[in-house]
């Protein structure tokens, strides 16, 4: 099996050993930004229990807010594919982008100009430093894949873990089948 390195664009899949890191547990992350220096990403697939509009008052929006990591947990991040309506985006990759003119994503979302399914919005975001995503590779605490969705955004975040670890195949096909708490098997 061929191991690929962390890139900007692919997802880091937590192995199923790590079972004892609320923020980790099960998580799918969209690597956003990788050098020798850091990498940052966010995770897809924890939703929180608030809507945008909790956040943002003067905004009459429902659409979900996720864990994006626990890093700088108070301010709100977003990635989207609609970078012809928010100006000074970011290319992730595979039309996948990362911020933008929030005053533009305001407009847009009062206009009603955006679906659920092009944008994505986190409280905080997963970071590491030097060094640090490597070492936790060689500890076996994530595998990479590309990211080979359609749409990450609408995909089900009760099963986009599952499908990845029975993508990998193997004894990765057990682990997925697992109840998220090992005691209840």
């Amino acid at each position: 099996m061929t191991m690929l390195s962390p890139k900007k664009g692919r997802l880091l899949i937590a192995e199923p050993s790590i079972l004892n890191d609320a923020s980790f547990k099960r998580s799918i992350i969209l690597l956003t930004e990788h050098s020798d220096k850091s990498s940052v990403g966010f995770i897809l697939n924890k939703p929180l229990e608030y809507v945008l509009e909790d956040l943002i008052p003067d905004l009459n929006c429902d659409f979900t807010v996720y864990q994006g990591g626990p890093v700088e947990q108070d301010n709100l991040y977003f990635i989207h594919r609609i970078p012809h309506l928010l100006p000074d985006s970011i290319e992730v990759a595979n039309g996948i982008y990362w911020g933008g003119n929030f005053e533009a994503l305001k407009n847009v979302l009062i206009d009603n100009l955006i679906d659920p399914n092009d944008i994505r919005f986190f409280l905080g975001y997963s970071g590491w430093e030097a060094n640090q995503l490597h070492c936790e590779l060689e500890t076996q605490s994530w595998f990479i894949t590309e990211n080979d969705s359609d749409n990450i955004f609408s995909e089900d975040e009760e099963s986009i873990w599952k499908n990845k670890l029975m993508q990998r195949g193997g004894e990765y096909k057990i682990w997925a089948n697992a109840p998220a708490d090992i005691n209840m098997n």
